[in-house]
């Protein structure tokens, strides 16, 4: 059978395109043919996934469709003979970008109507978590699932040492709080923000929140934040935002982390839960959206969203030995979940 997998956009270190990427040598092992196609491919990824342009790219048994964004993928996908299966990543609900970037505000909107127009054109429709999946279903699509990202955490737990950046993390003592994602107004930064301030008040001084991840995406926003840090006076130093980092670093501050925290309002999954996860970093998460999903059982999440509590809850898991370990034992059996075998079983019923 050939299964042909298509991405509005190859990008390395990109969550859907990397999914893609690692299901393609899932499906290969199981005996098919198999090929990602993208409209656009970074130079260094040019060799290994092809250009949506080639003929072959429909002519797959199978399609899978990434959808993520508003693009001609989708027009093309719906005039597809057979075999269609949309993998639904989620759109960020535009109203968060609304003051913010009205070009940003204007995509989501277009994203969302692009993948209502799908309904009714599609053979089988798969969210990579339940919360999207129900949205699917909520929007008329019919012989819905969850598919969830294939993730391949060996680029966190067997990536090389940095020891520059290790001692950098830890010679002045802070405890690390970390981060990972753009700097976008969905994930909340400014509750971050906030939740020091709590923190630094009711448990104690010496902490620093470390920000891993584009920070131009809504550059608006960002000054918001910085503005935010001014108006509160927090200590120099204590807010680190790093920009895009290699692997090797986002290793390091994932491996320098005593705790990972998400206060983001909308995830359509959440990689960076699963790589703290693998990195036995505790995570904290305000239970929203699919973070419940992705999360399952592990981590300590909380809701409602009271960040005093939340500074409280930090503390614990930053000091109590104990609760650490109970954790981190919790994520590790959550982690088994996301393994190949699961991707391979999914990939046996979608090919029978």
């Amino acid at each position: 059978m050939i299964v042909n997998q298509w991405v509005p956009a190859a990008h390395k270190g990109d969550a859907i395109g990397d999914s893609a990427r690692r299901v393609r040598g899932l499906l290969r092992g199981l005996g098919h043919e198999s090929e990602v196609y993208a409209l656009t491919i970074d130079d260094d990824l040019k060799g290994e996934v092809r250009p949506f342009s080639d003929p072959a790219s429909k002519r797959g048994d199978l399609t899978i469709f990434h959808f993520a964004l508003v693009s001609l993928l989708t027009r093309e996908f719906a005039r597809l003979p057979r075999g269609r299966v949309l993998q639904y990543h989620n759109v960020t609900p535009a109203h968060y970008f609304a003051p913010y970037d009205a070009n940003i505000f204007r995509l989501a909107m277009l994203g969302r109507e692009d993948l209502k127009s799908l309904v009714g054109h599609t053979d089988v429709a798969l969210g990579d978590s339940e919360y999207n999946r129900q949205e699917l279903e909520d929007l008329g699509f019919t012989n819905t699932g969850v598919f969830p990202i294939a993730i391949d955490t060996a680029r966190i737990t067997g990536a090389p040492r940095r020891p520059a950046l290790e001692n950098t993390l830890q010679a002045d003592g802070f405890l690390n709080f970390l981060f990972v994602g753009r700097i976008v107004p969905n994930k909340k930064i400014e509750d971050h923000i906030k939740l020091a301030e709590h923190y630094k008040r009711y448990v104690d001084e010496s902490y620093r929140f470390v920000f891993v991840g584009k920070t131009d995406a809504a550059p608006r926003y960002f000054s918001t934040i910085q503005a935010l840090m001014a108006e509160y006076r927090m200590p120099a130093g204590r807010f680190l935002f790093t920009g895009p980092v290699p692997d090797e670093d986002l290793a390091t501050y994932y491996r320098m982390a005593s705790v990972y925290v998400s206060l983001s309002e909308h995830e359509g999954f959440c990689v960076p839960l699963l790589e703290a996860m693998a990195a036995d970093v505790p995570v904290m998460a305000y239970a929203a959206a699919a973070v419940p999903d992705t999360l399952g059982g592990a981590g300590v999440q909380f809701a409602p969203k009271d960040l005093e509590y939340a500074a409280e809850l930090l503390g614990e898991l930053a000091y109590n030995d104990t609760l650490r370990a109970q954790v981190i034992a919790g994520q590790r059996a959550r982690l088994n979940d996301f393994g190949d075998a699961r991707i391979r079983r999914e990939l046996e019923r979608l090919t029978s």
